[in-house]
């Protein structure tokens, strides 16, 4: 990393409203299209689509040996795409939800993630993982849960949380092109979300990787938020009242969990002194915990107040209605940012 970079504006380009699912369905099939080793396989994503229709049209158009079916058995998903990694395909598999994963959890841990470092960088697995996750859509147990952690804990995997819908699509392009391992990780209630995206263009000039890059989401003077994934839009929703209220809060998108843009997360906290860790998932043990290790081992001298978090908390996902209270709000966030030790500026 050389310098903070910033977010490509996408209405700088060709309008058209695009949401998150179709930037994502683009991807599978200009990937597809690109490359016949790329393949696309789960439960329901042939005929039907996917239950968020990810794959909608991929069966039709590159046929049932390239876009199939599998039984329900996530841990068998998985193991096929072990071998058809091995055997030199690009298998893209899909978990339907976050937390029917786990299933499969022993093969990505036992084999997928440590296939290269057995083998001396023998044998490499360019497989794509695709997981629905997080909340907001309120559903239970299986099928909302912020998995996040158990994967970004697991050397040998690349994780990936998009938050926009131009970088569903680059994203999603990098982590099949990658030669290694990739979770990628899609925030369920940002699917039907819409941005004013030029696809066609993505597609000529696709910006640099996002792989290990993170974006200044927003300018700001006062504080730096730092997110990915769902929660990105609560914090810019939360910078946005801010302003109006007379103080300046930056916003930092991951983007890449791992590998983790110190540089530009170091960067936007010591231009600002005060940071705030935001994350849906529960904050014992968390990826909110390592970025605020990192922060404070980094910038501890640029800082004006302790790196706060506000995250889930330490329970099971909750029932829907009770949803609300388990996420991060943009109240949440702003008691938070009223803590940051004001009173010393």
């Amino acid at each position: 990393m050389t310098a903070v970079s910033e977010r490509p504006n996408p209405t700088e380009q060709k309008p058209g409203s695009v949401t998150f699912a179709k930037a994502l369905n683009r991807a599978l099939a200009d990937a597809m299209q690109a490359d016949p080793a790329v393949l696309m396989f789960g439960e329901d994503v042939g005929t039907l689509g996917g239950v968020f229709r990810i794959t909608d049209g991929l069966t039709a158009r590159f046929g049932e040996d390239r876009c199939f079916d599998t039984p329900l058995a996530e841990s068998g998903i998985m193991g096929l795409a072990v071998g058809m990694a091995m055997n030199g395909m690009r298998p893209v598999v899909e978990m339907q939800f976050d937390a029917f994963a786990y299933p499969a959890f022993e093969q990505v841990v036992s084999h997928v993630a440590k296939m290269a470092n057995r083998t001396r960088g023998a044998v490499r697995l360019p497989i794509v993982i695709r997981i629905p996750y997080a909340g907001g859509i309120g559903g239970v147990e299986h099928h909302c849960d912020s998995s996040e952690a158990y994967y970004a804990h697991t050397p040998g995997l690349t994780v990936l949380a998009p938050a926009t819908v131009a970088d569903a699509y680059t994203m999603l392009r990098d982590a099949i092109e990658s030669p290694d391992p990739v979770v990628f990780l899609e925030p369920k209630k940002l699917y039907f979300a819409k941005e004013a995206v030029d696809l066609d263009g993505l597609a000529q000039a696709r910006p640099a990787s996002g792989i290990g890059r993170a974006v200044i989401a927003r300018q700001g003077t006062d504080a730096t938020l730092i997110s990915y994934g769902p929660s990105v839009a609560t914090a810019l929703a939360a910078a946005e009242i801010a302003a109006s209220e007379g103080r300046s809060l930056q916003v930092v998108d991951l983007r890449s969990l791992v590998p983790f843009d110190d540089e530009t997360v170091c960067q936007a906290v010591r231009s600002t002194g005060r940071a705030v860790v935001i994350a849906e998932a529960p904050g014992f043990a968390s990826v909110a915990s390592e970025i605020v290790a990192r922060v404070q081992e980094r910038c501890f001298h640029s800082l004006a107040a302790p790196v706060r978090r506000v995250t889930g908390f330490d329970i099971p996902f909750p029932a829907p209605k009770l949803e609300r209270y388990q996420l991060p709000s943009v109240d949440r966030i702003l008691d938070v940012v009223d803590e940051l030790q004001w009173e010393d500026s």
